[in-house]
Parts: structure tokens; C-alpha cells; sequence
């Protein structure tokens, strides 16, 4: 646990970041309102920048292994807490696919919005319309992110994959690129960094900015083509090849 100088100076360092992504988002709101043209390419780049530095103020000694896909992609992860956002993000120009109620979150709901996030309200029949949304994104070659067990967990195992957000790859034939994040503090499962029951936001950063470096490792594994498969058989593979990346368990076979 970290003395109270070293909390207050990195609450500073993170109030200082969200100061500057509300700067960003409102020159992207000018620039959206007099600017000709689809400007998201425009609002990735500078979401990039913007993750880069909050995952920079954040208690994470970050380590990469895989490498960056050149072609745009519909990258899959498995989600373990609202940090993904950032250290996912400031690893190439992205968009996300995020539940609702983060739009409704104080200041980084609105930052999400800004950045492009898509959000989907879970049960309420709108998944043909973001599919729609994460088609025309990915026909017109950009990335996207996506978590396909739908909510977060605490690192320990992996839900299912649903497979209906993996539609838009198999329609534009966009190949998958599967994601592990781990979170681990003294050699083990972290058990701070989760973001899962009845968290709310604001306590959860504060225990996390109250904690010594956690490590966080990503690995980009080896993209996956999706022509010719269902999208069931793409989420599994997606699921296999995260589940071996995180756990070193096998998966069942494949459906044919």
C-alpha cells in the first residue's frame, strides 16, 4: 500500500490525463461540427494518444508479446476490468464495443462516446443494429475491439464467447485477432485490478491508485482468417486460442 504523498501524486498524474481527454474530446466535437468527411479516423488516432497517457498514469508495469496486425482486424479479448480500454487502446488506432452503462459514467462515459465507442444495452434486442455499426466499421478497414464474454471476470477462467458479436468479421471477412490481457501481482492472479460484482468506478480507482505496480501482460496471438467458418466456429477458436494463451488448458475439439 502506498504512502499518502505517492496516492496524491498519482490521482494529480490521472487527474492532470482526463483534463487533457476532455480538451481532446471537445476540439473532436469543433472539429466533427466544420470539418467536411468522416473524421474517425481522425478520432482513433487521437484516442490512441489520449489511452496511451492514461495507461501511462495507471499502477502497471506493462509487457507485450505478439506482434501489431498491419490489415485492420476485429480483435477479441477476454475482459477483466475497465483498464483493458486503455492498455488495449494504446496499442493501435481502435474502436470499442462497450455495454451501455459506461456511457452513462461521470466524465469517462463521455470521453468513450467522443472516442467512438459503440455501446450495446445487454438483452434489448439493438445487437442487429450494432452489428450493422461494426460491419460498416470494419468494411472501411478500421480496427476494432471487442470483448465477447460480454462482462468482465476476475482473471481466474473464461466465459463463453458469444459468438453473434462475431458476425461482422464473417460478413467482411476481416480476420480475427485474438488478445490475452493477465494481471499479476507477486507472481499470482491480481486480485485489485478486476473490476467485477457491485464495483462501482470511482472506489475501484481508488484502491488501484492506492496499490504498489501490478504487472499486465498482452499477448497478441496469431491472427485468425474468417473465410469460409460460422460464426460459431470463429468465436471458438477465438476462445481456444485465448484459453491456451492465458491457461495452457486445450479447448474441445472444434465443431466441423
Amino acid at each position: 500500500m502506498l504512502n499518502s504523498a505517492r496516492f496524491y501524486g498519482r490521482v494529480a498524474r490521472l487527474l492532470a490525463v482526463i483534463g487533457l481527454g476532455l480538451s481532446l474530446a471537445v476540439w473532436v466535437g469543433l472539429l466533427e461540427r466544420f470539418a467536411r468527411g468522416d473524421q474517425m479516423a481522425t478520432r482513433q488516432r487521437l484516442t490512441r494518444w489520449f489511452l496511451a497517457r492514461l495507461a501511462g498514469a495507471l499502477p502497471f508495469r506493462v509487457s507485450i508479446n505478439g506482434r501489431l496486425p498491419e490489415e485492420p482486424m476485429l480483435w477479441v479479448s477476454n475482459h477483466v476490468s475497465w483498464t483493458d480500454i486503455p492498455l488495449l487502446g494504446a496499442l493501435a488506432p481502435l474502436s470499442f464495443l462497450s455495454k451501455a452503462e459506461v456511457r452513462t459514467w461521470p466524465v469517462a462515459g463521455w470521453l468513450a462516446h467522443k472516442a467512438g465507442t459503440l455501446f450495446i444495452r445487454r438483452g434489448s434486442g439493438d445487437s442487429g443494429l450494432v452489428g450493422q455499426q461494426l460491419g460498416r466499421h470494419l468494411g472501411e478497414g478500421r480496427h476494432l475491439l471487442i470483448f465477447p464474454e460480454g462482462t468482465t471476470t476476475d482473471g481466474s477462467l473464461l466465459k463463453t464467447f458469444h459468438s453473434r458479436l462475431l458476425t461482422s468479421a464473417v460478413e467482411t471477412e476481416v480476420p480475427v485477432q485474438p488478445v490475452a490481457i493477465r494481471y499479476l501481482r507477486d507472481g499470482e492472479r491480481d486480485g485489485v485490478a478486476p473490476f467485477i460484482g457491485e464495483d462501482d468506478l470511482l472506489s475501484h480507482l481508488v484502491r488501484l491508485l492506492r496499490s504498489d505496480l501490478a504487472e499486465v501482460q498482452i499477448q497478441l496471438l496469431e491472427p485468425i482468417p474468417s473465410q469460409g467458418l460460422s460464426r460459431t466456429v470463429l468465436s471458438q477458436k477465438a476462445k481456444s486460442a485465448v484459453q491456451r494463451a492465458l491457461f495452457g488448458e486445450e479447448e474441445e475439439a472444434l465443431a466441423a
